[in-house]
């Protein structure tokens, strides 16, 4: 008995002195930052309120990972990295930020807002990858199909696809996530112009 106690002292003090010690690279998390619209908002009356709904991932894109594509169609994800949250939650953030910088509208809110609103957005996250073509630094690809209606009324009022791409300056995550960073806000840009649009277009049509 006291030969057992002594051999599992000693193997208690392996484990505790580093001996279980994995030698697997800690996770690093990264986060997205919305741009500031290149050029100022119009002088003009704000739109309307704009409520925009928690995104609708594609297969595979419902992950904090950070989704790589190989040439070959396969899915990947990128060791040992993770955003900061799931990806639909990332989105959804930065397209509040984004919209509320235009200066657009009058209000614009999230899924989780206890405030109703005129309009809202419906965003469904297509691509959000980063894609390799070759062994050289991969392109960020992004697309969102969206979806624009009346609150009041539930009508549809149109549907359009907004596209980013940017290619990696290295071959390294920080280089990746700075690219999906360019391309979310390319995107982002024309989601924002497109929303905008829609609802003047159909603000016209409602006041002749």
């Amino acid at each position: 008995m006291r030969q057992c106690i002594a051999v599992l002292m000693v193997f208690l003090a392996a484990a505790c002195s580093g001996g279980l010690r994995s030698n697997a690279p800690a996770q690093q998390t990264y986060i997205l930052r919305a741009h500031a619209p290149q050029t100022p908002a119009a002088a003009q009356p704000a739109l309307a309120s704009l409520q925009v709904a928690l995104p609708f991932p594609a297969p595979g894109l419902d992950s904090e990972r950070i989704v790589i594509v190989q040439p070959d169609h396969r899915m990947g994800y990128l060791a040992a990295s993770a955003w900061a949250a799931q990806l639909p939650l990332i989105v959804k953030a930065l397209a509040v930020e984004r919209l509320r910088a235009t200066g657009d509208w009058a209000a614009v809110i999230d899924s989780e807002s206890a405030f109703s609103s005129e309009y809202f957005l419906q965003i469904t996250i297509r691509r959000f990858e980063a894609e390799y073509t070759s062994d050289a630094a991969p392109t960020a690809q992004v697309a969102f199909d969206c979806a624009l209606g009346r609150r009041a009324d539930r009508v549809l009022l149109a549907n359009f696809t907004a596209q980013g791409a940017a290619v990696a300056s290295a071959n390294r995550v920080g280089a990746i996530v700075a690219a999906f960073e360019e391309a979310a806000n390319t995107a982002l840009s024309e989601v924002a112009a497109d929303s905008a649009a829609v609802v003047k277009s159909s603000q016209f049509r409602s006041n002749p």
